[in-house]
């Protein structure tokens, strides 16, 4: 972290006279629905060996499905898209997806997973851009009615020292620029791996707790920061603040420990096998909600529901 920390002086200055790279004003109607989701990756053979089968491919057809039917004004996707990002048959589902919301109007924007860098990053990089070109490989934003959703890449290990730097210098700029404008209600944070989670499969990534979390913390209007990595439905709190974990989205559903000194889970009733996230601004509030597949595969149901305020 020290080496990090010098980098992120050197380049202060050089960023400062930058533009604020990667910020897509887009405002929309009050009340627009945003989506979130995130680890749709097919399971691959090795995770098979350790965790249960369970559907897994239909289970995220029927998300893409209904997600095209609710017809989100936005989608933000965390994450582990497919399960090998370098090979091209593994995004042929996701590009039939891609089509359909180009159909309905429905704005897509994505940051990379550790799967979607798996193996052969550069190549994965590749695919990745080629279907979503807004992206920016260390973190950019999108607004959707008053809402900034903060996109951050999480895979420190593609990332150059420099690049980290940068990240980091952005990062805090684009929260104060954010903080300070009053067309902006509020601020969600996103990125791929979780900063808290009682998973027994990952863990809690330190590297976000350290560089990310302390300035979501700070921010005024950062009001929800959402992961997925754990492929389960968690919800911490942190000094006050909302800390969410979706990764439902298709993957092998993960074991999470039940263990005396695991972190206070706020959603511990609430654990389902396939799921997404919704959010809608009600004024100064945020209405988050998450739908959830049901067993048998015939639909979706309203499963956790909370307001931020």
């Amino acid at each position: 972290m020290k080496n990090l920390w010098i980098s992120c002086l050197l380049v202060a200055f050089q960023t400062s006279l930058m533009p604020l790279y990667g910020l897509t004003m887009q405002t929309d109607s009050t009340g627009a629905e945003m989506a979130f989701i995130a680890d749709t990756q097919a399971p691959m053979w090795i995770e098979a060996v350790f965790l249960r089968r369970n559907n897994n491919a239909r289970a995220t057809a029927a998300i893409f499905t209904d997600l095209v039917a609710r017809k989100p004004k936005t989608l933000y996707w965390l994450g582990d898209i497919v399960a090998l990002g370098y090979k091209a048959g593994t995004w042929l589902m996701i590009d039939q997806f891609l089509a359909e919301c180009r159909k309905e109007s429905i704005d897509v924007h994505a940051l990379l997973g550790n799967h979607d860098v798996m193996g052969r990053p550069n190549r994965g990089m590749r695919n990745f851009q080629r279907r979503f070109p807004e992206h920016t490989p260390t973190g950019y934003t999108h607004v959707t009615d008053s809402v900034a959703v903060i996109m951050l890449n999480s895979n420190f290990n593609v990332l150059s020292p420099t690049d980290q730097a940068q990240q980091q210098v952005w990062y805090g700029t684009a929260l104060t620029t954010l903080d300070n404008d009053p067309a902006i209600k509020s601020i969600i944070v996103t990125c791929h791996h979780a900063p808290y989670t009682n998973s027994r499969i990952v863990s809690s990534s330190k590297n976000v707790q350290q560089r990310f979390v302390p300035l979501y913390l700070k921010s005024r209007k950062a009001k929800l920061f959402i992961t997925g990595h754990a492929h389960a439905f968690e919800r911490f709190k942190v000094d006050g603040k909302d800390f969410l974990v979706i990764g439902g989205g298709g993957g092998l559903t993960q074991p999470l420990s039940t263990s005396p000194g695991r972190l206070a889970d706020e959603a511990t009733e609430y654990k389902p096998h396939f799921h997404y996230l919704t959010v809608r601004r009600s004024g100064e509030q945020l209405q988050v909600t998450s739908h959830r597949l049901k067993t048998d595969l015939s639909g979706f149901e309203d499963g956790y529901t909370f307001v931020v305020q």
